[in-house]
């Protein structure tokens, strides 16, 4: 009996950890889900990823901004590599930047879009290339809130 109970628990909670991932936002690249933190306010996108020491591999940010627009992203006080792919209000994959590397200087490097993005994903780097993302690629989403403008 106590062990049908403890198979009852696990199964509730296996239920309700699925559920989290239900309902979270996710942006879907070339056949693999990222859950995504989302930065669409001046505050969340300044501050991004700063001081995180880890990002799980099914993980990232996206930064939503109101219109297409060309985007630079730095990586002052990124503790990890990451990649940043420029994405258009189509979901359209226009540029990618591939590891880029933490910064803790005053000095650090920016890094453009080849063209105008409304979306920008950061995920660990290698996935974009490990997932062979290419400009003019499609991405998919769910979940995001509803944008205000």
């Amino acid at each position: 009996m106590v062990r049908y109970a403890h198979f009852l628990i696990l199964c509730l909670l296996l239920a309700l950890l699925a559920g989290c991932e239900a309902t979270e936002p996710w942006v879907e690249v070339k056949g693999e889900r990222y859950y995504v933190e989302i930065a669409d306010t001046d505050e969340t996108r300044t501050r991004g990823l700063m001081f995180r020491d880890e990002l799980a591999d099914n993980r990232g940010m996206l930064f939503i901004f109101s219109r297409d627009e060309p985007r630079s992203f730095w990586m002052r006080n990124t503790r990890i590599a990451l990649d940043i792919i420029y994405i258009d209000s189509q979901w359209q994959v226009v540029s990618i930047v591939h590891n880029a590397r933490p910064c803790r200087s005053r000095q650090c490097p920016s890094y453009p879009s080849t063209g105008p993005a409304r979306y920008v994903l950061e995920v660990n780097a290698g996935h974009a290339r490990r997932l062979d993302l290419q400009p003019g690629d499609q991405l998919s989403f769910g979940n995001l809130p509803q944008s205000n403008d």
